[in-house]
């Protein structure tokens, strides 16, 4: 990390701390919601049934839910008082001991399951939004591409190695004759104890740059929250390039969403694969990942937000298609790679368009409004790939074709986007904020 991409006085120890807890809660996106307990919920708590992918995405949307109108408050509270840190705290714990608790959802367990799967996924939730609000106090505007995909690609390497310990246990035990029921519980815990331990040299090295706004506290601060966040919606929808920026993200993270909740079971349902394959599979998808992260995090600060992102959803729509047509499991492992990468890369794209155009006053405010955004895309999309499953009497291919459709409106409203009137737009608002 050249200094040059950051802002005076920010030390290069600090962005390492940043992107450690990227590092720390990947682990929880690549063991819970995409590689292992996916599969086992619907395999083994839900014995199967066919209205068990329903309820995982249902359960994710109703967590994301909860985020959606939560977060947008907590965010404004933490803009006013500077707490991003110590609210980012509260969330790793409390997801840090969700995932330990699915630890003992055995099989029938489903409302121990679904309770645990909610919390944890809010508290993991609200954890990315906050981490995300410390970008700004970071990086200079035109090297936010790079920071975010630096933050992304070391995050993938923490996802892979939690990944890569579970794989070894799930080997280690199903070699010696173990259940699924038997090996896959130890994998939560092993995740948690990944994401306590990383994380915590975030808060032993990351400052709180913000300072407070004005003293508040009881119902007056929370609706003196709720008052900022609407100023700040009003604010994004004053300005059309973020508001449809925030459209964009809503449709693609859609689509981004349905890979990350059913990757793994549409690997093992669909293309018959075992949970070893299926594991590997999501190895090689976060390793484009970080790939994709890496190197269009960079790239995007020289050609641009917008052509990288544009290129990244024709991929995606690519991805779409493919997985739905792959008459084998090779062209499906092909599928997997394009995803991987097309991963990484929209996700650290989307929140470096929503820093490069945010004032520092409104860091938090803003990544409340783009978690909204997130969570409302996590909602919409698992839920329509689940209904269209269950609709269909279990066509997970067609699901898959309908997902395509989520990427190609986003195409339509980025195409609508006026990059440079907004880049120009954001340059005022920082002048006009100092």
């Amino acid at each position: 990390m050249k200094p040059s991409a950051l802002l005076p006085g920010v030390k290069r120890s600090e962005v390492f701390a940043w992107a450690m807890y990227d590092f720390a809660n990947s682990g929880y996106t690549t063991v819970v919601l995409t590689a292992v307990f996916a599969t086992y919920f619907v395999g083994v708590v839900a014995g199967g049934a066919p209205w068990a992918t329903l309820l995982w995405t249902a359960s994710l949307s109703l967590s994301h839910a909860i985020v959606m109108l939560t977060m947008p408050v907590v965010g404004a509270w933490c803009d006013r008082h500077a707490k991003k840190k110590s609210a980012l705290w509260l969330s790793t714990l409390v997801c840090v001991l969700g995932t330990f608790a699915l630890g003992w959802a055995g099989p029938g367990d489903l409302a121990w399951a679904v309770l645990w799967v909610v919390v944890s996924n809010v508290a993991y939730s609200a954890g990315e939004a906050l981490i995300a609000a410390f970008l700004p106090e970071l990086a200079k505007p035109e090297a936010m591409g790079k920071v975010s995909g630096w933050g992304w690609a070391w995050g993938y390497v923490g996802g892979m190695l939690t990944l890569a310990l579970c794989l070894f246990w799930v080997i280690r035990g199903m070699g010696q004759g173990g259940s699924a029921a038997e090996v896959v519980p130890p994998t939560l815990w092993i995740t948690a104890v990944i994401f306590l331990t990383a994380g915590s040299y975030t808060f032993l090295r990351l400052p709180e740059r913000a300072q407070p706004q004005r003293d508040a506290s009881g119902r007056a601060a929370l609706s003196r929250s709720w008052h900022t966040l609407r100023d700040a919606a009003r604010w994004a929808h004053a300005r059309r390039p973020v508001w449809r920026l925030l459209q964009c993200i809503v449709a693609y993270q859609a689509g981004v969403a349905v890979a990350i909740a059913v990757a793994a079971i549409y690997a093992e349902g669909e293309m018959g694969m075992s949970k070893q394959d299926t594991m590997m599979l999501i190895f090689l998808l976060n390793i484009a990942a970080l790939a994709g992260a890496w190197g269009l995090g960079w790239l995007q600060d020289h050609l641009g937000h917008v052509r990288t992102l544009r290129w990244t959803l024709w991929g995606w729509v690519t991805v779409c298609l493919l997985a739905a047509l792959s008459p084998n499991v090779s062209w499906f492992w092909v599928a997997c790679a394009i995803a991987g990468f097309c991963m990484g890369a929209s996700q650290s794209i989307g929140r470096a368009m929503v820093a490069r155009l945010t004032p520092p006053e409104r860091t938090a405010q803003m990544f409340a409004l783009w978690s909204v955004a997130m969570r409302m895309a996590a909602i919409v999309g698992p839920l329509l790939y689940g209904l269209v499953t269950w609709g269909s009497g279990g066509q997970q291919r067609l699901a898959i074709a309908v997902t395509s459709l989520l990427f190609l409106l986003g195409l339509w409203i980025l195409s609508r986007i006026d990059w440079d009137e907004a880049v120009e737009q954001a340059e005022r608002d920082r002048v006009g904020s100092t």
